[in-house]
């Protein structure tokens, strides 16, 4: 899969406890953005039919 950059703006006691979060994990920031997104649920998508009526 092509990866590619993402810019966030935080404040920085959410960048802190992101990077401690990360060490304490034993993961990188990456992967601690990546496992979080990869958790969301998405709502199902309304079939056309449902948003014709």
């Amino acid at each position: 899969m092509k990866k590619t950059g993402l810019n966030l703006r935080m404040s920085q006691n959410r960048l802190n406890k992101l990077r401690l979060y990360a060490v304490e994990n034993e993961k990188t920031m990456t992967q601690v953005i990546s496992d979080f997104i990869d958790s969301l649920k998405l709502k199902p998508k309304k079939s056309a039919e449902k948003s014709e009526n």
